[in-house]
Protein backbone atom coordinates (compact mmCIF):
# COMPACT_ATOMS: atom_id res chain seq x y z
CA UNK A 1 0.00 0.00 0.00
CA UNK A 2 1.38 3.39 -0.99
CA UNK A 3 2.16 5.85 1.76
CA UNK A 4 0.17 9.13 1.75
CA UNK A 5 1.84 12.09 0.11
CA UNK A 6 3.09 15.10 2.02
CA UNK A 7 4.41 18.20 0.26
CA UNK A 8 6.93 20.31 2.16
CA UNK A 9 7.71 23.96 1.51
CA UNK A 10 10.86 24.77 3.48
CA UNK A 11 13.48 27.49 3.55
CA UNK A 12 14.88 30.29 5.69
CA UNK A 13 13.04 33.20 7.22
CA UNK A 14 11.84 35.83 4.70
CA UNK A 15 12.52 33.63 1.66
CA UNK A 16 8.85 33.80 0.60
CA UNK A 17 7.36 30.52 1.85
CA UNK A 18 4.00 31.88 3.01
CA UNK A 19 2.65 33.36 -0.23
CA UNK A 20 4.08 30.66 -2.45
CA UNK A 21 2.64 27.90 -0.25
CA UNK A 22 -0.80 29.53 -0.35
CA UNK A 23 -0.71 29.80 -4.13
CA UNK A 24 0.36 26.17 -4.49
CA UNK A 25 -2.25 24.96 -2.02
CA UNK A 26 -4.92 26.80 -4.03
CA UNK A 27 -3.82 24.94 -7.15
CA UNK A 28 -3.63 21.50 -5.53
CA UNK A 29 -6.79 21.59 -3.37
CA UNK A 30 -4.51 21.77 -0.36
CA UNK A 31 -4.40 22.72 3.29
CA UNK A 32 -1.39 24.14 5.09
CA UNK A 33 0.09 22.77 8.32
CA UNK A 34 2.45 25.26 9.95
CA UNK A 35 5.90 24.02 10.93
CA UNK A 36 6.89 27.28 12.61
CA UNK A 37 7.19 27.17 16.40
CA UNK A 38 6.51 30.93 16.66
CA UNK A 39 3.09 30.75 15.01
CA UNK A 40 1.55 28.56 17.70
CA UNK A 41 0.80 31.43 20.05
CA UNK A 42 -2.23 33.70 20.09
CA UNK A 43 -1.56 37.41 20.38
CA UNK A 44 1.90 37.12 18.83
CA UNK A 45 1.14 38.17 15.28
CA UNK A 46 3.34 41.05 14.17
CA UNK A 47 6.66 39.78 15.50
CA UNK A 48 6.13 36.37 13.91
CA UNK A 49 4.99 37.62 10.48
CA UNK A 50 1.96 35.40 10.94
CA UNK A 51 -0.23 34.81 7.85
CA UNK A 52 -3.05 37.35 7.81
CA UNK A 53 -6.70 36.46 8.31
CA UNK A 54 -7.17 37.08 4.57
CA UNK A 55 -4.41 34.57 3.79
CA UNK A 56 -6.02 32.02 6.08
CA UNK A 57 -9.36 32.49 4.37
CA UNK A 58 -7.81 31.66 1.00
CA UNK A 59 -6.52 28.29 2.23
CA UNK A 60 -7.16 26.43 5.52
CA UNK A 61 -4.21 26.76 7.90
CA UNK A 62 -3.47 24.54 10.89
CA UNK A 63 -1.34 24.85 14.06
CA UNK A 64 -1.56 28.62 14.09
CA UNK A 65 -3.05 30.38 17.17
CA UNK A 66 -3.53 27.09 19.04
CA UNK A 67 -1.86 28.06 22.33
CA UNK A 68 -1.48 30.88 24.80
CA UNK A 69 2.01 32.38 25.16
CA UNK A 70 2.48 30.64 28.52
CA UNK A 71 1.44 27.20 27.25
CA UNK A 72 4.15 24.58 26.83
CA UNK A 73 4.37 22.89 23.44
CA UNK A 74 7.01 20.19 23.41
CA UNK A 75 8.36 18.58 20.28
CA UNK A 76 6.35 15.45 21.08
CA UNK A 77 3.11 17.44 21.37
CA UNK A 78 3.74 19.21 18.07
CA UNK A 79 4.64 15.99 16.27
CA UNK A 80 1.47 14.24 17.42
CA UNK A 81 -0.76 17.21 16.53
CA UNK A 82 0.79 17.71 13.09
CA UNK A 83 0.65 14.01 12.22
CA UNK A 84 -3.02 13.80 13.25
CA UNK A 85 -3.94 16.88 11.22
CA UNK A 86 -2.13 15.60 8.14
CA UNK A 87 -4.12 12.37 8.46
CA UNK A 88 -7.38 14.34 8.69
CA UNK A 89 -6.47 16.31 5.55
CA UNK A 90 -5.93 13.07 3.67
CA UNK A 91 -9.28 11.81 4.94
CA UNK A 92 -10.89 14.86 3.34
CA UNK A 93 -9.11 13.85 0.10
CA UNK A 94 -7.13 17.07 0.08
CA UNK A 95 -3.39 17.69 -0.22
CA UNK A 96 -1.38 18.52 2.92
CA UNK A 97 1.41 21.09 2.73
CA UNK A 98 3.84 21.21 5.67
CA UNK A 99 5.27 24.73 5.59
CA UNK A 100 7.86 26.40 7.77
CA UNK A 101 11.42 26.88 8.87
CA UNK A 102 11.59 25.15 12.27
CA UNK A 103 13.90 22.29 11.38
CA UNK A 104 13.28 20.03 14.35
CA UNK A 105 9.50 20.26 13.87
CA UNK A 106 9.81 19.27 10.22
CA UNK A 107 12.25 16.44 10.89
CA UNK A 108 10.12 15.11 13.72
CA UNK A 109 7.15 14.74 11.35
CA UNK A 110 8.93 13.64 8.20
CA UNK A 111 11.46 11.28 9.79
CA UNK A 112 9.07 9.79 12.31
CA UNK A 113 11.12 10.85 15.31
CA UNK A 114 10.19 9.38 18.66
CA UNK A 115 11.08 12.32 20.92
CA UNK A 116 11.35 11.67 24.66
CA UNK A 117 7.98 12.23 26.30
CA UNK A 118 9.30 13.73 29.52
CA UNK A 119 7.02 16.21 31.24
CA UNK A 120 8.64 19.57 32.05
CA UNK A 121 9.95 19.81 35.62
CA UNK A 122 9.43 23.45 36.69
CA UNK A 123 11.70 23.17 39.73
CA UNK A 124 14.57 21.57 37.84
CA UNK A 125 14.13 24.02 34.99
CA UNK A 126 14.24 26.92 37.47
CA UNK A 127 17.54 25.59 38.86
CA UNK A 128 19.03 25.25 35.37
CA UNK A 129 17.87 28.75 34.42
CA UNK A 130 19.55 30.06 37.58
CA UNK A 131 22.79 28.33 36.61
CA UNK A 132 22.65 29.96 33.18
CA UNK A 133 22.02 33.35 34.76
CA UNK A 134 25.00 32.97 37.11
CA UNK A 135 27.46 31.22 34.79
CA UNK A 136 26.34 32.03 31.24
CA UNK A 137 24.81 29.94 28.47
CA UNK A 138 28.19 28.68 27.26
CA UNK A 139 28.87 27.14 30.67
CA UNK A 140 25.68 25.06 30.55
CA UNK A 141 26.34 24.05 26.96
CA UNK A 142 29.82 22.87 27.93
CA UNK A 143 28.19 20.80 30.68
CA UNK A 144 25.93 19.22 28.07
CA UNK A 145 28.94 18.58 25.85
CA UNK A 146 30.66 16.74 28.70
CA UNK A 147 27.78 14.31 29.26
CA UNK A 148 26.21 14.13 25.79
CA UNK A 149 28.52 15.41 23.03
CA UNK A 150 26.15 14.34 20.24
CA UNK A 151 23.34 16.51 21.61
CA UNK A 152 25.73 19.40 22.21
CA UNK A 153 26.84 19.20 18.59
CA UNK A 154 23.25 19.40 17.36
CA UNK A 155 22.12 22.22 19.69
CA UNK A 156 23.43 25.73 19.15
CA UNK A 157 25.04 27.09 22.33
CA UNK A 158 22.91 30.24 22.01
CA UNK A 159 19.72 28.18 22.11
CA UNK A 160 19.43 28.18 25.89
CA UNK A 161 15.92 26.73 25.90
CA UNK A 162 16.98 23.63 23.93
CA UNK A 163 20.12 23.18 26.05
CA UNK A 164 18.05 23.35 29.24
CA UNK A 165 15.53 20.88 27.81
CA UNK A 166 18.30 18.41 26.91
CA UNK A 167 19.79 18.63 30.41
CA UNK A 168 16.33 18.34 31.95
CA UNK A 169 15.62 15.11 30.06
CA UNK A 170 19.04 13.67 30.91
CA UNK A 171 18.74 14.47 34.62
CA UNK A 172 15.14 13.23 34.79
CA UNK A 173 15.61 9.93 32.95
CA UNK A 174 19.28 9.16 33.53
CA UNK A 175 19.64 8.55 29.78
CA UNK A 176 21.40 10.58 27.12
CA UNK A 177 19.13 13.00 25.27
CA UNK A 178 20.68 11.97 21.94
CA UNK A 179 19.78 8.32 22.52
CA UNK A 180 16.13 9.08 23.22
CA UNK A 181 15.38 10.82 19.91
CA UNK A 182 14.94 7.77 17.72
CA UNK A 183 14.26 7.87 13.98
CA UNK A 184 11.72 5.69 12.27
CA UNK A 185 10.79 5.28 8.63
CA UNK A 186 8.79 8.24 7.40
CA UNK A 187 5.05 7.55 7.40
CA UNK A 188 4.70 9.73 4.29
CA UNK A 189 5.79 9.85 0.67
CA UNK A 190 7.68 13.13 0.79
CA UNK A 191 7.99 15.82 -1.85
CA UNK A 192 10.38 18.36 -0.37
CA UNK A 193 10.51 21.78 -2.03
CA UNK A 194 13.27 24.06 -0.77
CA UNK A 195 13.22 27.79 -1.46
CA UNK A 196 16.37 29.85 -1.82
CA UNK A 197 17.42 33.40 -2.57
CA UNK A 198 20.81 35.02 -2.75
CA UNK A 199 22.11 35.89 0.71
CA UNK A 200 22.17 39.57 -0.24
CA UNK A 201 18.53 39.53 -1.36
CA UNK A 202 17.46 37.51 1.67
CA UNK A 203 19.09 39.94 4.09
CA UNK A 204 17.46 42.88 2.29
CA UNK A 205 14.06 41.21 2.72
CA UNK A 206 14.81 40.61 6.40
CA UNK A 207 15.61 44.31 6.85
CA UNK A 208 12.37 45.29 5.10
CA UNK A 209 10.39 42.91 7.30
CA UNK A 210 11.91 44.36 10.48
CA UNK A 211 10.97 47.90 9.46
CA UNK A 212 7.46 46.74 8.53
CA UNK A 213 7.02 45.03 11.92
CA UNK A 214 7.84 48.19 13.85
CA UNK A 215 5.57 50.27 11.60
CA UNK A 216 2.76 47.73 12.13
CA UNK A 217 3.00 48.07 15.91
CA UNK A 218 5.45 45.46 17.23
CA UNK A 219 6.18 47.46 20.38
CA UNK A 220 2.47 47.90 21.07
CA UNK A 221 2.01 44.14 20.69
CA UNK A 222 4.83 43.52 23.17
CA UNK A 223 3.35 45.99 25.67
CA UNK A 224 -0.05 44.34 25.36
CA UNK A 225 1.41 40.89 26.11
CA UNK A 226 3.27 42.19 29.16
CA UNK A 227 0.17 44.04 30.41
CA UNK A 228 -1.81 40.81 30.13
CA UNK A 229 0.62 39.29 32.61
CA UNK A 230 2.79 37.19 30.34
CA UNK A 231 6.30 37.00 31.78
CA UNK A 232 9.20 38.28 29.73
CA UNK A 233 10.98 35.05 30.73
CA UNK A 234 8.55 32.76 28.91
CA UNK A 235 10.10 30.70 26.08
CA UNK A 236 7.61 32.21 23.65
CA UNK A 237 8.71 35.71 24.63
CA UNK A 238 12.34 34.87 23.88
CA UNK A 239 11.58 34.71 20.15
CA UNK A 240 13.52 37.11 17.95
CA UNK A 241 11.73 40.46 17.89
CA UNK A 242 9.97 39.99 21.20
CA UNK A 243 13.03 39.80 23.43
CA UNK A 244 14.39 42.96 21.81
CA UNK A 245 10.97 44.64 21.95
CA UNK A 246 10.78 43.89 25.66
CA UNK A 247 14.10 45.66 26.18
CA UNK A 248 12.73 48.73 24.38
CA UNK A 249 9.57 48.75 26.50
CA UNK A 250 11.71 48.45 29.65
CA UNK A 251 13.95 51.30 28.52
CA UNK A 252 17.01 49.10 28.09
CA UNK A 253 17.33 49.68 24.34
CA UNK A 254 16.35 52.37 21.89
CA UNK A 255 14.12 51.41 18.97
CA UNK A 256 17.05 51.75 16.58
CA UNK A 257 19.28 49.58 18.76
CA UNK A 258 16.54 46.95 18.88
CA UNK A 259 16.33 46.90 15.08
CA UNK A 260 20.08 46.35 14.88
CA UNK A 261 19.90 43.48 17.39
CA UNK A 262 16.95 41.88 15.59
CA UNK A 263 18.79 42.15 12.29
CA UNK A 264 21.89 40.49 13.75
CA UNK A 265 19.92 37.72 15.49
CA UNK A 266 17.86 36.99 12.38
CA UNK A 267 20.94 36.64 10.21
CA UNK A 268 22.40 34.15 12.69
CA UNK A 269 19.07 32.30 12.68
CA UNK A 270 19.06 32.15 8.86
CA UNK A 271 22.50 30.54 8.91
CA UNK A 272 21.32 27.99 11.51
CA UNK A 273 18.28 27.14 9.41
CA UNK A 274 20.63 26.27 6.55
CA UNK A 275 22.21 23.60 8.77
CA UNK A 276 18.88 21.76 9.00
CA UNK A 277 18.25 21.69 5.26
CA UNK A 278 21.36 21.64 3.13
CA UNK A 279 21.37 22.31 -0.60
CA UNK A 280 23.45 19.14 -0.96
CA UNK A 281 20.55 17.03 0.36
CA UNK A 282 19.44 14.85 -2.60
CA UNK A 283 15.91 14.56 -1.18
CA UNK A 284 15.23 18.30 -1.40
CA UNK A 285 14.43 19.98 -4.71
CA UNK A 286 15.60 23.58 -4.58
CA UNK A 287 14.07 26.55 -6.41
CA UNK A 288 15.03 30.23 -6.47
CA UNK A 289 11.98 31.99 -5.04
CA UNK A 290 13.17 35.29 -6.52
CA UNK A 291 12.52 34.19 -10.09
CA UNK A 292 9.35 35.46 -11.73
CA UNK A 293 8.32 32.02 -12.97
CA UNK A 294 9.02 30.10 -9.74
CA UNK A 295 5.33 29.35 -9.07
CA UNK A 296 4.80 27.89 -12.54
CA UNK A 297 8.03 25.89 -12.31
CA UNK A 298 7.20 24.37 -8.91
CA UNK A 299 3.62 23.63 -9.91
CA UNK A 300 4.81 21.75 -12.98
CA UNK A 301 7.38 19.85 -10.90
CA UNK A 302 4.80 18.81 -8.29
CA UNK A 303 2.26 17.69 -10.88
CA UNK A 304 4.86 15.48 -12.54
CA UNK A 305 5.97 13.98 -9.22
CA UNK A 306 2.41 13.38 -7.99
CA UNK A 307 1.53 11.76 -11.29
CA UNK A 308 4.43 9.34 -10.92
CA UNK A 309 3.40 8.50 -7.33
CA UNK A 310 -0.17 7.79 -8.42
CA UNK A 311 1.09 5.28 -10.99
CA UNK A 312 3.32 3.45 -8.51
Amino acid sequence: MNKPELILIIGPTAVGKTELAIQLAERFNGEIVSADSRLLYRGMDIGTAKPSSTDRQRVPHHLIDVAEPDDVWSLAIYQKAATNIIGEIHTRRKTPFLVGGTGQYIRAVTEGWAPPEVEPDPRLRHVLEGLVKNNGHKWLHEGLRAVDPISAKNIDARNVRRTIRAMEVILTTGKLFSQQRRKRKSPFELLMVGLTRSREELYARVDERIEAMFEAGLLEEVRDLLEKGYSSRLPSMSAIGYREGIKVVKGELSEQQAKIEIRRATRIFVRRQANWFKQSDPNIYWFDSGKSDVLITIEKFLREKLSILEKD
